[in-house]
């Protein structure tokens, strides 16, 4: 499984100018943001514009330029680190007035999955978008561009002992598991070569069948998805090794995220 950031939501020049102000540097005079360095803190400027916009009489243009410095530049008074931004986020996350996260996206791109883990995936669908390799349109013949499919081993089948009584003394579960992967190949290649086209044979691909995606998610959404597919909360081991993929890449660009996925 490979899970990388490819986007994520960002402000817009026009916003961002809103609440630059002119710094001395030498001998030139410079443009520079007193709370959104590098980027850092968009997201959360965002989230604070959507929480403030609810309860503040100004425009949700004016939000940060006037009250950047109250949130951004102070210490969260609730004496659990940050700042008052953090404070802020942390009380609407805790009274459940999470739809203002909703406006936070990040976009992922998730390769080589399985099918298994897709279909549970995609049971979570509002505030999450999928783009999904076909296999309707993407050949997995042995001689095609793919070489064949590629598929996922789930390490009970690795760790397995081995059966005893089963097939033969000597059988052990990955010997059947990947003997049952390469009868697949070649029923496939079989069914192709026979003239049935790829959205049939596709039948015999198994759910351990990789696959790769784009994923668009709200960072509301996210976190719910977190929550319910985390370790240690029952899910399959795929899909809670995901769900910490995912994490790790927001809180990589997102430091001030970690809190709310503990």
């Amino acid at each position: 499984m490979n899970v990388k950031l490819i986007a994520h939501t960002q402000l817009s020049d026009e916003f961002l100018s809103r609440f630059d102000y002119e710094k001395d540097v030498g001998t030139s005079r410079q443009m520079r943001n007193p709370y959104i360095e590098d980027g850092r803190n968009q997201r959360a400027a965002l989230a604070l514009t959507a929480i403030r916009t609810c309860y503040s009489p100004l425009k949700p243009t004016e939000i940060v330029a006037k009250e950047g410095e109250k949130y951004f530049g102070q210490s969260a008074t609730d004496g659990e680190g940050g700042t008052e931004a953090d404070r802020l986020i942390r009380h609407i996350i805790a009274s459940k007035h999470t739809s203002t996260l909703e406006h936070v996206t990040y976009t992922f791109a998730i390769e080589g999955v399985s099918r298994s883990l897709l279909a549970q995936l995609t049971r979570h669908r509002v505030g999450f978008s999928y783009s999904v390799q076909s296999q309707r349109y993407v050949r997995f013949g042995s001689e095609d561009k793919s070489g064949g499919f590629e598929y996922v081993t789930p390490p009970s089948v690795e760790s397995a002992p081995k059966m005893v009584g089963y097939f033969d003394e000597d059988t052990s579960a990955a010997a059947i598991y990947y003997d049952v992967m390469r009868q697949a190949q070649t029923a496939y290649d079989g069914l192709r070569a026979c003239g049935v086209p790829a959205e049939d044979a596709r039948m015999v691909l198994p759910n351990a069948a990789a696959c790769n995606l784009v994923m668009t998610v709200n960072l509301r959404a996210l976190l719910d998805f977190y929550a319910k597919r985390k370790r240690g909360n029952g899910a399959q081991w795929e899909i809670a090794d995901l769900a910490e993929r995912l994490r790790e890449e927001v809180v990589k660009v997102d430091p001030w995220t970690a809190k709310f996925f503990e």
